[in-house]
């Protein structure tokens, strides 16, 4: 896990020093994104909190995604991680919003194969999600969502 923890120093480092404040949404990450931001000393300064929305009752509950998004495109979709994004975002009033949505395996889910993953991120430009697709275990997937999301913030961070 050292890339990771690089990663979220310097990520979490660039956060305090622009004052720009951050969020997630994380469903097949299971809150290791904001565990992993929080090893970063100083980091309550830009990171207030943020959810864990593993079930789609509590994706619909705590981010006020309408069941019929998530019935119709499926959990693991462009459309949820897009929705996830913005929803944090706009509850929590920060800057940057993650979501993660997708299957961590080892079966597959919704016809989606196992390392299926959307990351979300909102921010002041809009909501983009994007779609990847890891290899490995569960914890290797979750691991590797949780790197490409400290890189989607950082090329973020970089854009100011």
């Amino acid at each position: 896990m050292e890339e990771l923890q690089r990663m979220a120093h310097q990520v979490g480092a660039d956060l305090i020093e622009q004052d720009k404040t951050i969020t997630a949404a994380e469903s097949l990450t299971g809150g290791l994104f904001q565990s992993t931001l929080t090893t970063v000393p100083g980091i309550s300064a830009v990171f207030p909190g943020g959810f864990v929305t593993y079930l789609n009752e509590a994706k619909s509950v705590l981010l006020g995604i309408p069941a019929p998004v998530i019935n119709q495109f499926g959990v693991v979709s462009e459309e949820v991680a897009l929705w996830m994004a913005r929803r944090a975002r706009e509850i929590m009033r920060t800057d940057i919003a993650l979501s993660f949505t997708g299957v961590a395996g080892p079966a597959e889910l919704e016809g989606n194969p196992a390392g299926t993953a959307w990351i979300g991120l909102a921010s002041e430009q809009g909501t983009i999600a994007q779609k990847y697709r890891f290899d490995g275990d569960r914890d290797t997937v979750r691991r590797q969502c949780v790197l490409t999301a400290f890189q989607l913030v950082s090329s973020e961070l970089g854009k100011h």
